[in-house]
């Protein structure tokens, strides 16, 4: 899989182990469904204002949310001779700021809940929904098979009480 990683973002400090963990939970995802190697995703980290300001463009919701998915699939690009076809299947776009909170109050911190949300962003692509109970199972249960892969998973974060 070819991923396009960009932090346009400067108010939360992200080191470049979370970099690594998120392409590697991305590359996870990519092997459990058989992605093509060419197969294109980008991940953009911003603001709470900036994923304000898409979500009330292109879902007409006016807050901030977590992660936004936006399906590419331009499957009508002209063909290279000789060369392999490229697919190009999104945009993943997260706020750094949401997922330093939601780590902090889930109890799990930054890097898991930044590398679950691009999990989740490529699971979107790739189809899934959690409008439904049963759809939500299935891909909460895609979510934990890329994240303990990448040794992530909800039960390295169980902490006893």
């Amino acid at each position: 899989m070819i991923i396009y990683f960009d932090n346009a973002q400067n108010k939360i400090s992200i080191a470049a182990q979370v970099e690594e963990k998120i392409l590697s939970g991305l590359n996870t995802v990519a092997e459990q469904h058989k992605l093509p190697s060419k197969t294109e995703v980008s991940v953009t980290l911003v603001t709470d204002e900036e994923i304000h300001q898409l979500n009330k463009q292109y879902r007409n919701v006016d807050r901030p949310t977590d992660v936004l998915s936006f399906a590419l699939d331009e499957g009508d690009e002209p063909a290279l001779l000789d060369a392999p076809e490229e697919h190009l299947l999104g945009d993943i776009i997260i706020s750094a700021e949401t997922a330093q909170r939601q780590g902090e109050e889930f109890g799990h911190g930054l890097e898991r809940e930044i590398v679950y949300l691009s999990v989740h962003g490529l699971l979107h692509l790739l189809g899934y929904d959690h409008i439904k109970e049963e759809d939500k199972k299935i891909m909460r249960t895609k979510e934990e098979e890329a994240m303990k892969a990448i040794d992530l998973g909800e039960d390295r974060f169980k902490y006893n009480a």
